[in-house]
């Protein structure tokens, strides 16, 4: 029903505009009429409620369970409003009687207060009265004691003035001109008042006493035996006398300048001193003779004069942040001297915590000069310098070691060689990267600034170290020369003889330093210089040692296959010599194995001395001749010798010799060479191979009658032992000797062999004189 009247409004929104409504309503009446107008549920909460009026208007809007649901919650309510009563009134209790107690405390506190601060004012009162009393008493005699020190003050400074002239000539004896000085400013507000009239003597003979100070003092500013600090005391004095100082500053800071050159003179000496002069590849202790004391007190000297020349003259800062620049350009120029002889890091951060010293105490005084930041960029400079030579010595140490081979080739083996190229590497490496960690270590100001730069240097550093040393080895072992000299074989073998070894240690030293140098300074690079960044990240890691391991395993196999280039060289020189000097086609029957057989095995015995030296032996696997495989059969059972021995017919030797080609095509292929390993074995057996194929094509160079042929059968029938001692790859050695035969055969007019009987017998007539 209450709906048709109206849309019904929310609870709270009601119980807010009755609260409003009696808020703001100036007559309460009013408030209550408009409360009864609009009577509802809701009314119980204000002032104006109405019991009966909220009974009535509860039973008609609600059923029985309503009512009884609303007398539960009333009574509800009611109890929790008793609680809430109860609970307020006990606290409101607790805070009363804590009130009274502090009320009471107050009361018992303040009594007896007045009666004591009636008795102060009293006393006060008192003591003001004789206070007065005292005063009045010794006001006269006060007046009179004050008049008197007046007088006497005043007789002193007369007897000053008057003693003034007196007092000056004995400073000036005693040269205590900055006493005299104190002593005549004092006098001059005297002398400016009555010096023409009272004290006329006195001032008369004070000024000249001054006037033999200002000499003095002038004296002392341009001696050159003087301090530059007691020249500055003197200046300042002048300048308090009111002399015109001004005039003399373009001569005072030349004095400075030439101060400066003083300071760099000392410093020069200092490195003379420090030098061995029996030494003339390193430099001497620097520590030890750099007189640090004396270096730094001639620096405070110059930096109080500094301070001096600033306040004697405000307008000479730039003059004086030149000079100071100029004196740390000069330290630096003294570094780059001692950068050209081989220092220690020592001796390096020793130099420079000297010129840090310097200029922080120049800072002190010439801010504006920024000279931490200068002499940082100078700095950076000379350490990044002092990084490129210590890698640059460590390159020279490793070449030194490596020479040392061809200057005393008799008493200085390949293997010496080896082992002091190795240790040059790791150890010089391992002294190098010692020598940069006391850099990274030192708290020096400079050092700590360039940490980060210092760790890319030295990365960068053995980066390019290890690229230069790939192309200095390249140098040293000849082979950009060797290129232009392959066209005259007997200037490579007299003239890059002991070159050979040199190849050869290269070659294991390049193997060392992939598998053994490279591992070992990337751990410590990894340990101790790791960091950096400074280069920045677009241009890629700074040490790269996978870049370094390929280029010197590339190196290791180029050494290796040169110097079996340079050894097959040295043996074809024999060969070409053995086969372009007789007449083979006149050639006479062969009387005995020919002397170019020494030649071959004395070479092939060098070579194998100095592969032994250097490379390690290999697995024992030499391939032994098969029955089964035709091509590696003596030449004893050689189908073409045995058939051969019993013909004497031309036409058919040649026969047979096709018969012989056309065999070779079912034979069992022979592997003639295979890849170069770092073994004694393999680089033996491998320039034996070459050398053999250079006799076969020595072989075809030339036409033989029957005797050329048979000398050549018999030269080779006797190689055969002794190389196959000395190869690991018998079956390919044997192939390759019956290749050199097969080639004199096609290449001789009547190849008709030695018999067995009389080949015997010259090589045993051939052994049994060379045992002899």
């Amino acid at each position: 029903m209450a709906a048709e009247d109206g849309v019904p409004l929310d609870d709270k929104a009601k119980r807010t505009r009755d609260l409003l409504s009696s808020f703001y309503s100036p007559d309460p009446s009013a408030a209550s009429d408009a409360a009864s107008k609009s009577a509802s549920l809701d009314a119980i909460n204000t002032t104006s409620f109405d019991a009966d009026q909220y009974m009535n208007l509860l039973v008609h809007k609600s059923n029985l369970e309503g009512l009884l649901k609303r007398h539960v919650e009333m009574a509800a309510e009611i109890k929790n409003l008793d609680t809430d009563l109860q609970m307020l009134v006990y606290e409101n209790y607790n805070k009363f009687i804590s009130a009274t107690d502090t009320i009471k405390r107050m009361k018992s506190n303040i009594v007896g207060m007045e009666t004591n601060m009636d008795q102060l004012l009293e006393k006060i009162m008192s003591v003001q009265s004789r206070s007065d009393g005292v005063n009045t008493s010794l006001f006269e005699k006060r007046e009179h004691v004050e008049k008197l020190h007046r007088t006497r003050n005043l007789l002193r400074k007369v007897q000053f003035i008057y003693d003034l002239p007196a007092r000056l000539n004995k400073c000036i004896k005693s040269k205590a001109y900055a006493d005299a000085v104190k002593f005549y400013t004092g006098a001059m507000p005297i002398f400016k008042a009555y010096g023409d009239s009272s004290f006329q003597d006195c001032k008369r003979a004070s000024e000249e006493a001054m006037a033999t100070v200002i000499k003095n003092l002038q004296g002392k500013l341009f001696s050159d035996s003087e301090s530059i600090q007691a020249r500055a005391e003197a200046a300042m004095l002048l300048k308090q006398l009111d002399f015109p100082v001004e005039s003399l500053k373009a001569k005072l800071l030349e004095k400075l300048e030439l101060s400066l050159m003083d300071l760099n003179l000392k410093a020069e000496e200092t490195e003379k001193s420090s030098m061995d002069p029996n030494d003339n590849s390193k430099g001497g202790s620097l520590s030890e003779s750099l007189s640090l004391a004396s270096h730094e007190a001639s620096v405070r000297e110059f930096v109080e004069a500094v301070r001096a020349y600033r306040v004697i003259f405000p307008d000479s800062e730039k003059q004086l942040i030149s000079l100071s620049r100029d004196l740390v350009i000069k330290h630096f120029e003294t570094m780059e001297q001692y950068l050209q002889k081989r220092i220690s890091s020592t001796d390096l951060i020793t130099i420079l915590k000297t010129i840090w010293t310097d200029v922080t105490l120049m800072d002190e005084v010439l801010k504006d000069a920024a000279l931490p930041e200068f002499s940082l960029e100078a700095a950076q400079v000379a350490v990044k310098k002092y990084v490129a030579g210590k890698f640059s010595y460590l390159q020279q140490d490793i070449s030194d070691d490596l020479l040392r081979r061809n200057e005393n080739s008799e008493s200085y083996s390949l293997q010496i060689a080896l082992e002091a190229g190795k240790k040059s590497v790791l150890q010089g490496s391992m002294d190098v990267l010692q020598d940069f960690r006391q850099l990274l270590e030192d708290n020096l100001g400079l050092l700590v600034k360039l940490r980060d730069f210092i760790v890319d240097w030295v990365q960068e550093g053995f980066q390019d170290f290890f690229r230069t040393l790939d192309d200095h080895f390249n140098l040293l072992s000849g082979k950009k020369n060797l290129v232009n000299k392959e066209q005259n074989m007997m200037e490579v073998t007299q003239s890059d003889k002991g070159l050979m070894g040199i190849v050869l240690v290269l070659s294991q030293i390049s193997v060392f330093i992939e598998q053994s140098a490279i591992p070992r300074i990337t751990e410590e690079i990894a340990a101790s210089f790791s960091g950096g960044g400074v280069r920045g990240y677009e241009y890629g890691p700074a040490f790269v040692p996978g870049e370094i391991c390929r280029r010197f395993r590339s190196a290791g196999e180029k050494f290796l296959h040169l110097y079996i280039k340079m050894s097959t060289q040295r043996i074809s020189v024999i060969l070409r010599k053995r086969f372009t000097t007789p007449n083979w086609v006149k050639h006479k029957e062969p009387r005995e194995v020919h002397m170019f057989v020494d030649l071959l095995l004395r070479e092939l015995e060098a070579v194998g001395s100095e592969v032994k030296q250097i490379l390690p032996q290999g697995l024992q696997r030499k391939h032994r001749r098969s029955e089964s495989n035709g091509s590696t059969t003596s030449s004893r059972s050689n189908p073409l010798r045995d058939d051969k021995m019993g013909r004497s017919n031309t036409n058919r030797a040649r026969s047979q010799l096709l018969e012989t080609h056309l065999a070779k095509l079912f034979k069992q292929k022979v592997e003639i060479f295979t890849k170069v390993e770092y073994t004694q074995e393999s680089v033996i057996n491998t320039i034996i191979k070459l050398s053999l194929k250079s006799l076969q094509e020595f072989v075809r160079l030339q036409t033989f009658n029957r005797s050329g042929f048979q000398q050549i059968q018999l030269d080779i029938q006797f190689l055969r032992s002794p190389l196959k001692e000395s190869a690991e790859d018998e079956a390919a050695i044997d192939f390759l000797l019956d290749e050199v035969i097969v080639a004199a055969a096609e290449r001789c007019l009547d190849p008709i062999p030695l018999e067995p009987p009389i080949l015997d017998k010259l090589i045993q007539a051939k052994l049994a004189k060379t045992k002899e």
